[in-house]
């Protein structure tokens, strides 16, 4: 996994930047203050202790993601030996996973940084900065203190980019360290992180049938075709739920039940020594389609069972969004199509 550390003066525009780097690349922000301020809420004062413990934890769970990397913010001391010896540490911990680690520091004029300090978008995510005579002194002293620039040639790292952003919007800078680094676009990785899936429990059943009336009622009326599962009845599923090679799951996104799929091992029934799977039937309810959330469940399906030599399922042949998305899965047409009625056709996909 890599990571990116944005280091600067305060009120540089470490976070900012960050955020407008995040909306472009596969990395998500972890900027200083996400844990210094609640901290502070808590104890009262900053405890550079508990910081660097609850730091610990958000390391190490997201090394059990799958984003690209991460964008670190941290104001770094040049003339302190701890802070060379801290960046030294978590930088290991994403180069030791083979990632790679880039360095982008940010310059600007005191002038302009204690006009960032101001910011709205500052003030609301950094609640110790909101008395602004505090926070303003707290700048000056941080520089008559602590060396805050690095030095020409100082910092050793084959991936560092210097930046004065003095009259660069956040937006620029952002562009400007996507290009130098080369940096992967947005992928799946957030919404791969934002869904899940978890198999449906017997009392269950009721709701996974509701929701799967409702998410297939639109293609009933515009088909009617008497295998929809628009009209199956509640025995049915309940009959299929209790088939042992069968499982229902509900597709969860953000702890909030946006649909289900249906596995089932057909394996034995094969018989010819391949592990097969298939998918049928998968749906979305309505308000939350065309937001990628089958594509996201079907790879939490290849997940749940690695063993898997052969996907198949089928589709109607008149709904292109569908065929993209198998095909965008992985899925191949075979076979011959199957025609329903005169407006629809049903066609077979596999996955090998």
């Amino acid at each position: 996994m890599d990571l990116i550390v944005i280091i600067g003066s305060g009120a540089v525009g470490k976070m900012t930047v960050g955020q407008c780097l995040r909306e472009i690349t596969d990395f998500q922000l972890f900027h200083n203050h996400m844990m210094i301020e609640p901290v502070i809420e808590i104890f009262g004062r900053y405890d550079g202790a508990a910081v660097t413990k609850l730091r610990e934890v958000v390391f190490e769970e997201f090394m059990r993601t799958e984003y690209q990397g991460m964008i670190f913010t941290y104001m770094w001391a040049f003339d302190l030996q701890s802070d060379w010896d801290y960046i030294a540490e978590v930088a290991k911990r994403f180069e030791d996973t083979g990632g790679t680690v880039y360095y982008v520091e940010l310059v600007a004029d005191q002038a302009v940084r204690l006009q960032r300090n101001h910011t709205e978008n500052r003030l609301l995510n950094k609640a110790s900065k909101r008395d602004l005579a505090v926070s303003d002194d707290r700048i000056l002293r941080e520089e008559t203190k602590y060396r805050l620039e690095s030095k020409e040639g100082e910092i050793p790292f084959p991936n560092y980019l210097r930046i004065d952003n003095t009259n660069l919007e956040p937006e620029v800078v952002a562009q400007m360290i996507k290009k130098h680094f080369s940096l992967p676009g947005p992928k799946v990785s957030m919404l791969m992180n934002q869904t899940k899936i978890e198999e449906v429990r017997e009392d269950e059943l009721p709701m996974l049938h509701k929701m799967q009336v409702e998410s297939f009622m639109p293609l009933y009326e515009k088909y009617h075709d008497d295998g929809s599962p628009a009209i199956e009845t509640l025995d049915r599923i309940k009959a299929r739920a209790a088939q042992p090679w069968r499982k229902y799951y509900f597709i969860v996104k953000n702890g909030a039940r946006v649909g289900a799929i249906n596995i089932a091992d057909r394996s034995e029934a094969e018989g010819n020594g391949e592990k097969v799977f298939y998918i049928s039937p998968i749906f979305i309810l309505p308000r939350y389609q065309n937001q990628g959330l089958g594509y996201a469940a079907i790879r939490h399906a290849f997940a749940l069972h690695p063993e898997a030599d052969v996907w198949r399922l089928d589709t109607i042949l008149q709904e292109p969004a569908n065929c993209h998305l198998y095909e965008k899965c992985g899925f191949v047409r075979v076979g011959e199509p199957h025609v329903i009625n005169d407006a629809m056709t049903l066609i077979d996909y596999e996955k090998r």
